[in-house]
């Protein structure tokens, strides 16, 4: 049921973002009829195309190529709707008052046409050559631990991130030699039987002293007690709401399921069972896909929090909208007590394969 509705709200969402658009702008362009109708035929094709991409996302239907392609549609369409928010601002406001004579108002408005349109492609461009970068290292110095940590997030295998990414990501982390490498939350966005060879990869991880795992909001949506079962059959290791401590290293790490479990009533977050067995005399790392979960810490207070979700905003200026929902968007920041967050900006992408202003990274804490 929860997919249908998803298609239902899907359709009604971008439908209504196209035919805004061509109501709003298409229609009222100023240039020739052979412009107006290719702008619409392109319109119409990306709307198709917003569908095939939906489609191809949850089938084996489409080869990886078209399912690139129609992915990058879903990114136009985000372009499309920042256009129709500046459209109607600078319509309303009449920031640019237009000459008096016909034939100068015609050529400004076939001119802040053209100038419009043309920063709506070079938008889509950029963030389409930015989101295809490989990701980089972020070094940070912390003057917490006398140990390496390796920190990856929001990875989403399945669809375009495939084994060959994955397994150039584990390379890059086996460069580092980490003494622990952390996972927060958002590792698959498909079911695990499929993409089993390319959690194989990840097991190639050489940590000293393990890698941990805890789960984001996606994997609750791909039958998580199925990946539950598989993850515990790995050298990976899944925390579910439990800590474990590294005596060499004296560190607890704690793991807390994701919020939206409370929403699914499955694998519900609990702050007390996470820090019931923790070594009071060690400092604490705790692993927490969304930065907000800050909120719900009580009286425990960990050294160092490791978070991700937000994909840095992925896309601006999309991340004014993740700061409506999460305390921090992306990077280093201090808590009124004094402790220490770190939100990663991921080192995947979810929906159209594009990034602006944030860059898919791999944390490195020394």
């Amino acid at each position: 049921m929860s997919v249908y509705l998803f298609f239902i709200v899907f359709l009604v969402l971008f439908l209504s973002i196209h035919t805004l658009f061509y109501l709003r702008v298409v229609r009222k362009l100023l240039h020739s009829s052979t412009i107006k109708k290719t702008i619409t035929v392109l319109l119409a094709l990306n709307f198709g195309f917003n569908l095939l991409y939906v489609l191809s996302r949850y089938t084996d239907l489409m080869t990886h190529k078209l399912y690139y392609f129609f992915s990058l549609s879903i990114g136009i369409s985000f372009m499309i709707f920042l256009y129709l928010i500046l459209h109607e601002i600078l319509h309303i406001f009449h920031f640019f008052p237009l000459p008096a004579n016909p034939s100068r108002r015609a050529f400004f408005k076939k001119s802040s046409d053209s100038l419009m349109l043309s920063f709506g492609a070079s938008y889509v461009s950029v963030a389409t050559y930015e989101g295809n970068k490989e990701p980089i290292v972020k070094t940070l110095q912390i003057n917490l631990f006398d140990f390496s940590i390796v920190q990856i997030s929001d990875l989403h295998i399945g669809g375009l991130i495939d084994r060959d990414f994955v397994r150039n990501a584990v390379k890059k982390i086996n460069q580092l030699k980490p003494d622990i490498v952390c996972i927060t939350g958002d590792l698959i966005d498909t079911d695990i039987h499929s993409i089993q060879e390319s959690i194989k990869e990840i097991e190639s991880i050489h940590a000293t002293y393990g890698i941990y795992y805890i789960l984001g909001n996606h994997e609750y949506f791909h039958n998580p007690l199925a990946l539950i079962n598989y993850m515990q059959t790995t050298s990976i290791k899944l925390l579910l709401n439990e800590s474990i401590t590294i005596d060499p290293l004296k560190v607890n790490i704690v793991g807390l399921t994701d919020l939206i479990g409370h929403r699914m009533k499955m694998f519900e977050p609990d702050i007390h069972k996470a820090f019931s067995r923790c070594n009071a005399h060690y400092p604490t790392i705790l692993l927490a896909h969304q930065p907000k979960q800050i909120e719900t810490l009580e009286d425990y207070q960990p050294e160092l929090i490791l978070s991700g979700h937000t994909h840095g905003g992925q896309i601006w200026p999309f991340n004014y909208l993740v700061q409506l929902q999460q305390p921090y968007v992306k990077g280093l920041h201090k808590l009124p007590n004094g402790n220490l967050i770190y939100v990663n900006s991921g080192i995947g992408f979810w929906g159209p394969p594009m990034r602006l202003n944030s860059q898919a990274e791999i944390t490195y804490i020394t």
